[in-house]
């Protein structure tokens, strides 16, 4: 279904859907904005706009001085322009803009949500969980399971602001991938603790639905800032503990360690390393479920020509686009069993 404009009610353009000398007009939100000069002395605006569906770096040469107190990173502009290529990547020249007396616009437009079924997966979250055989890990699992202020907030929860699963349900999607891959991993290695390692996958990084907000954008709120989800999520397990009155004091202390050590590194913003097999093995499958979602929706967003990426400063290198080509398979050829034999180990 088309999303409108606020003021002239024309489909609009998604950012991954602009082309070459396409005319640009509706709503986009500023997520980065600068001043520059030209060789000339002329100042311009350079800003990064932005929807749902992606970013692209757009211009302003005229009129900037006068343009630019009008609105500021983090507003939702009213913009007219054309696209144009730039070293092989779609750059808007913008000739007018304006501020939207709401400074709104459908937050829709802005706030990408994850592609699949948050009752869906919240169902398979639970039936997973469901499997947890520790009476004291159970006990813990089901206070947050029971907790409809909790649960609301993980299921519209990103899991970021950037890199991974960086959406509504975003926290949800990536909590649900990290415990179906930890069912493998048990599997593969009997000898780590199935309970914990589903606890640590549910429980790691839940301190997120504190750590991050969402209005027309997703951003850190001051919690998240000055404490970070790593302190807040062992916060909220301290408060569900509160209601265990028996809850053993070893048990609690390798659940928080689980939190504590979940990004592996100091250098990552790990406070502790992780200290036991069921710690270092979250770590790994938290690592590759954000990588691979980082990475995929980085290459399926790319809008550079040809085999190859645009460069990722995060990973400090470019990627290769496209599958592997198929390759036509020779058919068997019609020699008589015996000769067959005879190539086979000549």
């Amino acid at each position: 279904m088309a999303k409108y404009t606020a003021d002239d009610k024309k489909p609009h353009l998604w950012i991954k859907d602009l082309k070459e000398e396409e005319r640009v007009q509706g709503l986009y939100m500023v997520k980065v904005k600068r001043v520059g000069t030209t060789k000339k002395g002329t100042p311009f605006l350079s800003l990064t706009l932005g929807d749902r569906t992606g970013e692209v770096e757009a211009k302003v040469w005229e009129r900037a001085d006068t343009l630019s107190p009008l609105f500021r990173e983090g507003d939702v502009i009213h913009v007219e322009g054309r696209a144009s290529s730039y070293r092989n990547q779609i750059q808007v020249t913008l000739s007018n803009l304006k501020v939207p007396e709401d400074r709104g616009g459908d937050p829709d437009l802005f706030i990408e949500s994850s592609a699949r079924d948050v009752k869906d997966m919240m169902r398979a979250l639970r039936k997973i969980l469901k499997g947890i055989e520790n009476h004291f890990i159970k006990s813990l699992i089901d206070k947050f399971l029971s907790d409809r202020v909790f649960i609301a907030s993980f299921k519209r929860a990103p899991a970021a602001k950037n890199f991974h699963h960086s959406y509504l349900g975003g926290l949800l999607e990536h909590t649900l991938s990290v415990c179906q891959m930890g069912r493998y991993v048990v599997e593969h290695y009997p000898e780590l603790d199935k309970d914990m390692l589903m606890a640590g996958a549910f429980l790691h990084d839940i301190g997120k639905i504190k750590e991050l907000h969402c209005d027309r954008q997703i951003d850190y709120t001051d919690e998240g800032r000055l404490l970070g989800h790593v302190v807040l999520g062992v916060t909220l397990v301290d408060e569900k503990l509160q209601d265990l009155k028996d809850f053993p004091e070893e048990l609690a202390l390798r659940l928080k360690h689980l939190i504590l050590s979940h990004h592996g590194q100091f250098e990552f913003g790990s406070p502790k390393r992780p200290k036991f097999l069921e710690a270092y093995a979250l770590h790994l499958i938290d690592d590759l479920d954000a990588k691979m979602n980082g990475l995929g929706r980085f290459m399926e967003r790319d809008r550079k020509e040809g085999d190859w990426t645009d460069f990722n400063r995060l990973f400090d290198r470019y990627f290769l686009k496209g599958k592997i080509p198929e390759v036509e398979q020779k058919g068997e050829t019609d020699l008589p069993e015996d000769d067959r034999q005879k190539v086979l180990f000549s």
